[in-house]
């Protein structure tokens, strides 16, 4: 029996499927993607489905697409190690640089994307939410990181379909493998508690205009999410947190103003 990669590595002797400890057994004379191919139908299967055979499919699909969230994983943390520069001394002189380095790094997490949707069994309508916790955390991570680049080239916020873009992914829920709208929104709070600390990094730095321009952004991300009536989830507690970085920006134009650095334009973001 020929088990094409990279699946061959789970199967065992005598048609065992490799699972911890356990194995689950092949049915006798049954290729291998046929058997994948029935598991990976799910729930959207038929009445009269194997459910040995559903659960092995599950278990195989799961395991693929972890090892590509690894992989993207993998790729978040270059970028957050390679943008982290920006809050060192030396590093506001390279931001250009570091965007430009980032972009490359995302042609990676296109790949990875582009590997992990035809691992969603179809169709996707029904199965995105059920695979969705699999990737969810890393693609919050991911859409921050551009939003992040984005500020740093324009000092404006990216738009969803700005980041799907760079991810090579679909705006839209009906086009397929897509970007959350929650997923978009957790990523936009991430990237506002980075521009809180960026605001006090840059004092040090003595760019004493950015936090000024920090400011006026966070106050403005403030406005647009109450807008919003959020659930009680996870999200509501990450907006929840943006209280602080709206007051921890706040503090340091107030320290630069009262010391007269650039009082103007200082005095200008208080009274706004």
């Amino acid at each position: 029996m020929q088990v094409p990669e990279p699946l061959s590595a789970l199967w065992g002797p005598a048609g065992k499927l490799r699972f911890g400890e356990a194995a689950l057994t092949l049915r006798v004379n049954e290729e291998p993607q046929a058997f994948l191919a029935e598991g990976l139908r799910g729930r959207g299967g038929s009445r009269d489905s194997d459910p040995g055979v559903v659960c092995a499919g599950s278990v195989l699909v799961k395991m693929e697409i972890r090892k590509v969230v690894q992989s993207l994983e993998q790729t978040a943390r270059e970028i957050l190690t390679l943008l982290q520069g920006v809050h060192q001394g030396a590093g506001f002189q390279d931001i250009p640089k570091r965007c430009l380095k980032a972009r490359e790094h995302f042609g990676t997490t296109v790949l990875n994307l582009s590997f992990l949707r035809p691992l969603v069994p179809q169709p996707m309508c029904l199965s995105f939410r059920r695979f969705h916790e699999h990737w969810r955390f890393v693609l919050q991570r991911l859409v921050f990181l551009a939003a992040f680049v984005v500020y740093l080239e324009s000092e404006t916020l990216v738009t969803r379909e700005a980041v799907t873009e760079i991810l090579g992914i679909e705006p839209d829920r009906e086009k397929g493998f897509h970007l959350d709208v929650e997923d978009y929104l957790s990523g936009v709070l991430i990237l506002a508690s980075e521009l809180s600390r960026l605001s006090v990094n840059s004092v040090t730095a003595g760019d004493y205009s950015r936090p000024l321009h920090i400011s006026t952004f966070i106050n403005e991300l403030d406005s647009g999410f109450r807008l919003l009536n959020l659930k009680n989830d996870s999200l509501r507690k990450r907006y929840d947190g943006l209280k602080y970085d709206v007051k921890k920006v706040e503090e340091v134009v107030y320290d630069l103003s009262i010391r007269g650095f650039n009082k103007e334009t200082a005095a200008a973001c208080v009274e706004k």
